[in-house]
């Protein structure tokens, strides 16, 4: 259980929540009982199978107080809304936004800004930790134009331009992204990003926990009362959840990329954990994706001091609490977006 942003994260899957006078009652899988007062809280987030009582989701839809409901992993099930459905302001404000160019990239900035930051610390924790077994000159020259192009994403005016920044610095960091890799060479070798399908297992792996932190970023927006299909970088496309995949644009190398990383040095997962097709498609097996899932899981219930709140969350966490952030941007709650800035 942890309170941030007038916010309850109920974490354990087989918590209770009850109402008991001007109260939220999470009951524990032991017997044990813990009052917090509903004053002053703004969300219910509950990762529990065994959800809340029907006084309780009444009272909240009464207050104002949103009660999601998800999965332990994270997926949305659904949230709970009173007869004054107080985020129909929040949408409009979030399309009014998505309807301007001008405004879009305002905002779109700052999560392509969290991303080059983020990445540009990967190659650096790389060039440091292990100086003698890469080309450290190669990952720095590409950190330092990751930190030049970051400057010149905060003074961009428009969506195209950003996003040619975007796709440059891309470029420049899968360029590095082999270096990385120090383990296991001959089974995962990194020469380029492809996506559809992917053609090698590095790839594999990227896309496989790519669609994983989409899903979460979804389930973290439609939380807040966001609509995850209209984003501010990436365009309306029916189907697509373009704001999913702009939030997730901050948190891609921190959640993803260094797992991947990670699991190949040190040996968690193997060549014999995938399977190619006719087409030269190469996805993870039945044993790879498990290996992955369990390591993802393992990885979400890690803690980390939240760059922005200084205070100690899961890194399952960080979408939801970067949800909430951009919500309150939208509102006009916070003067700019603050991205995750991992170091």
């Amino acid at each position: 259980m942890k309170r941030l942003l007038n916010t309850l994260f109920v974490l354990s899957e087989n918590s209770y929540l009850s109402l008991q006078d001007e109260n939220v009652i999470v009951h524990a899988e032991d017997g044990t009982r813990k009052p917090l007062p509903l004053l002053g809280l703004e969300n219910i987030f509950c990762f529990s199978y065994k959800g809340a009582s029907p006084a309780l989701a009444g009272e909240c839809a009464k207050r104002g107080i949103g009660l999601t409901f998800l999965t332990p992993a994270g997926r949305f099930l659904a949230r709970v809304s009173g007869r004054s459905q107080g985020n129909v302001l929040l949408r409009k404000m979030q399309y009014r936004i998505s309807d301007s160019p001008v405004e879009s990239c305002e905002t779109a900035k700052y999560f392509i800004f969290g991303k080059l930051y983020n990445s540009r610390w990967c190659l650096e924790r790389t060039a440091r930790d292990h100086e003698m077994r890469v080309d450290a000159e190669a990952l720095k020259n590409a950190s330092r134009f990751l930190a030049e192009t970051a400057k010149q994403v905060l003074t961009v005016t428009d969506g195209d331009s950003l996003r040619g920044l975007e796709g440059e610095a891309a470029t420049r960091y899968f360029g590095v992204f082999d270096q990385m890799i120090i383990n296991q060479k001959e089974q995962f070798q990194f020469t380029v990003r492809s996506r559809r399908p992917p053609l090698d297992r590095v790839n594999a792996m990227l896309s496989f926990g790519y669609r994983l932190l989409a899903s979460d970023c979804a389930a973290a927006l439609e939380s807040v009362g966001l609509d995850s299909y209209v984003g501010f970088l990436h365009r309306d496309r029916p189907g697509r959840e373009s704001l999913a995949l702009d939030l997730m644009e901050e948190l891609r190398s921190v959640l993803v990329d260094r797992l991947v990383v990670t699991m190949i040095n040190t040996r968690a997962i193997n060549g014999k954990q995938f399977d190619e097709s006719e087409n030269g498609a190469v996805l993870l097996n039945d044993s790879g994706r498990k290996a992955f899932l369990q390591a993802w899981q393992t990885h979400k219930r890690e803690e980390i001091k939240h760059p922005y709140l200084q205070d100690k969350i899961q890194w399952g966490l960080v979408p939801y609490v970067q949800a909430l952030l951009l919500a309150r941007y939208l509102r006009g709650d916070l003067d700019a977006y603050p991205p995750f800035l991992w170091k």
